[in-house]
């Protein structure tokens, strides 16, 4: 049974950093692609960041690009997400997703697999 477990989010200052985690289990990491999504009250769920199983490619969103950094611990099953200069607009759920295969897809239907969600609240 896979599982996704996020951690690391709280409530953070305009300006400030935090690092997601997410703990994957019942895959062999290597051979997934592993992604980071995000909602919004009211809003869709959308994609922040992606990375391959060999964490040799990459893929974010141009909104966070230049401030977030997505990587991955294969020998921990782990993927990361290293938040930097957070704005108000960062403030949502984030959700790890996996998917078979190397691809980074950007699209919520292309992940097989979903974690429960962390809030990242993001002060004035």
């Amino acid at each position: 049974q896979v599982q996704l477990v996020e951690s690391g989010g709280g409530l953070v200052q305009a300006g400030g950093s935090l690092r997601l985690s997410c703990a994957a289990s019942g895959l062999t990491s290597q051979f997934f692609t592993l992604g980071w999504f995000r909602q919004a009250p009211g809003k869709e769920r959308e994609f922040v960041a992606a990375i391959s199983g060999s964490g040799g490619m990459t893929y974010s969103s141009d909104s966070v690009k230049s401030r977030f950094t997505i990587s991955r611990d294969n020998a921990k099953n782990t993927v990361y997400l290293q938040m930097n200069s957070l704005k108000l607009e960062d403030t949502a759920v984030y959700y790890c997703a996996a998917r078979r295969g190397s691809s980074t897809s950007i699209s919520t239907y292309e992940y097989d697999y979903w974690g429960q969600g962390t809030q990242v609240t993001v002060s004035s």
